[in-house]
């Protein structure tokens, strides 16, 4: 048995579009629900959006903080932490020490917890129960 990570990327869009979206939340829920049945989810998170994100290089022993996410085709995603930080400084400081931020990009994004996805969903219009919270974690 091998771990995976699976990676959802897509577009960012519009408030009207992303509401659409957010009104599929129950497919969402039965597929956490039925993975973690199987005994297959470790874990799962949606994150806030890229306007959230800050990045992290350091250079000539520099550390560089820009807001937003920083791509460079050449850098491909290596990896990942997830860090119970007490803010955002905080998670900063410790994605300064990674290693790979002296020839990469540490991109830091706060997650979204499933309370906070749920009730995103619902105000979009999607019908959901309390306990479908249970199965978005």
């Amino acid at each position: 048995m091998a771990q995976y990570m699976l990676l959802v990327y897509q577009e960012e869009v519009g408030p009207a579009e992303q509401a659409e979206r957010e009104r599929e939340m129950p497919m969402f829920v039965e597929l956490h629900r039925s993975l973690r049945e199987a005994g297959l989810l470790v874990g799962v998170q949606r994150l806030h959006s890229t306007e959230s994100a800050t990045s992290v290089r350091v250079r000539a022993g520099e550390t560089e903080i820009t807001d937003g996410p920083f791509a460079v085709t050449k850098e491909v995603l290596a990896g990942y932490y997830i860090l119970d930080c007490a803010d955002l400084d905080e998670a900063l400081k410790h994605a300064a020490r990674v290693p790979a931020a002296r020839y990469g990009t540490v991109e830091v994004r706060p997650m979204m917890p499933a309370d906070e996805w749920l009730r995103v969903s619902r105000e979009a219009g999607a019908d959901l129960p309390d306990e479908a919270v249970r199965d978005m974690a």
